[in-house]
């Protein structure tokens, strides 16, 4: 099957970066091409690298062109650096292909619609950077459809990649150490929208700043879809899940109602799969609930945007925040909003959590979580003025500080609620 892909068949590339994405490349490749394998953890620098001409360099997501260990060799050669994306493009053309990006929520909406369209009995693949990497699939037909997460790192420096349904679902200040200013990650997450034909769809939040400002400022081909209205309550009431109750929830749900009129989905299928929803793992997850209390473990949020969303949806909140912060984000929450939340920041990074926050609410910091949580275990005890309290986990802040990733973050507070707050 590789010789239908034309410009990825019988070449000399070089793949750099060797984590899940880089050697699903290989192991899609290596059987008709000349195969050279890079990353910069290998200490032993290879200068012979730098000598080769290669047909195509396929990069990694993870890899930043200005910081890498071949940055030099990478800007030199540009015109030949293409992504998995590109090669799954090239291979699987004809096939239906859904694609969702944006800040906040992505994981969730694909989830969400993965489940929709499995209950429609479509031949579906949930991959990308959540599931399996794009390539690795198999026993893939003409039938089956794709959903794809794609971050703007994948998305950056991808040439050929499109997609049927492209999904922007919002933008606001992320991964600037990266992009360097707002303007190139819009961009990047806009190469989603501007591959595409008159033929295809592109579902937008055209009421995010950041999306409806590149909106007007150049002409996309897609037939555009606005986000706009607000969903019925009577088909919420249908469904009838508390899980879309939240502000961000609502907003992800608008999507995937707008996939299934394109689509032309059994609604009666819909209902069902969107009763039965729960979320994802550390995505606004509610760990325990009682008349009295309620915790949300939502570790997945690495920004504030990805945390407004829950306390918009919420009262008298104990919120945890505390991490690495992200350059250029902020808070924008009204002091109205504000009113009914205490924030809890830990970290070696509270400085920053305290100079964005101290204005708008009373808080609290401390050296690490563990004694956070032992604090809060006390507080929530004696605090008899409230007859419901909720403590929101949502560091806001991504977790290379003190973890390996969100999941490794969402799990440590697991346990800390379950050996100091005794629920």
């Amino acid at each position: 099957m590789l010789n239908n892909l034309n410009i990825f068949y019988k070449k000399k590339i070089l793949i750099y970066g060797l984590g899940k994405s880089g050697l699903s490349v290989f192991k899609f490749l290596k059987k008709d091409n000349k195969i050279t394998k890079y990353d910069d953890k290998i200490k032993a620098y290879n200068k012979k690298i730098t000598k080769i001409k290669f047909d195509y360099i396929i990069i990694s997501p993870g890899i930043d062109v200005n910081k890498c260990g071949l940055s030099n060799f990478l800007k030199n050669n540009s015109k030949k650096i293409y992504t998995d994306l590109d090669i799954f493009y090239k291979h699987y053309k004809e096939n239906n292909k859904i694609t969702i990006t944006g800040t906040n929520g992505k994981s969730t909406t694909a989830k969400i619609l993965y489940d929709v369209l499995k209950d429609q009995r479509e031949d579906v693949r949930l991959v990308g950077n959540i599931g399996n990497p794009i390539l690795l699939e198999k026993k893939v037909t003409n039938k089956t459809i794709f959903v794809i997460e794609a971050s703007s790192y994948q998305l950056e420096y991808s040439k050929l990649f499109k997609s049927n349904i492209s999904i922007i679902l919002n933008i606001s200040p992320d991964h600037l150490e990266r992009h360097k200013t707002i303007n190139k990650y819009v961009s990047a997450k806009f190469k989603l929208i501007r591959n595409q034909s008159k033929k295809d769809f592109a579902i937008l939040n055209t009421k995010n700043f950041y999306i409806k400002k590149k909106l007007e400022s150049k002409n996309f081909f897609p037939q555009i879809i606005k986000i706009e209205k607000n969903i019925d309550n009577i088909f919420l009431k249908k469904i009838n899940n508390q899980y879309f109750n939240s502000y961000g929830n609502k907003e992800n749900l608008k999507f995937i109602l707008a996939v299934a009129k394109i689509l032309k989905l059994k609604k009666n299928l819909l209902i069902k799969t969107l009763k039965k929803f729960k979320g994802l793992k550390y995505r606004q997850e509610k760990i325990f609930q009682s008349k009295k209390l309620t915790i949300i473990n939502d570790s997945k949020a690495t920004t504030f945007s990805s945390s407004v969303s829950s306390l918009k949806s919420l009262t008298n909140v104990y919120w945890i925040v505390g991490g690495q912060g992200k350059k250029g984000d902020k808070l924008v929450l009204s002091k109205e909003n504000c009113k009914n939340i205490k924030v809890y920041i830990f970290g070696k990074n509270k400085n920053f959590f305290i100079n964005k926050l101290k204005k708008l609410m009373k808080y609290e910091s401390f050296l690490d979580l563990k004694s956070l949580v032992k604090r809060l275990s006390i507080e929530i005890k004696f605090d008899k003025s409230i007859s419901h309290k909720t403590i929101l986990f949502s560091p806001s802040a991504a977790s290379f500080d003190s973890f390996k990733n969100f999941e490794e973050r969402g799990e440590y507070f697991n346990q800390l609620v379950k050996k100091y707050i005794n629920v």
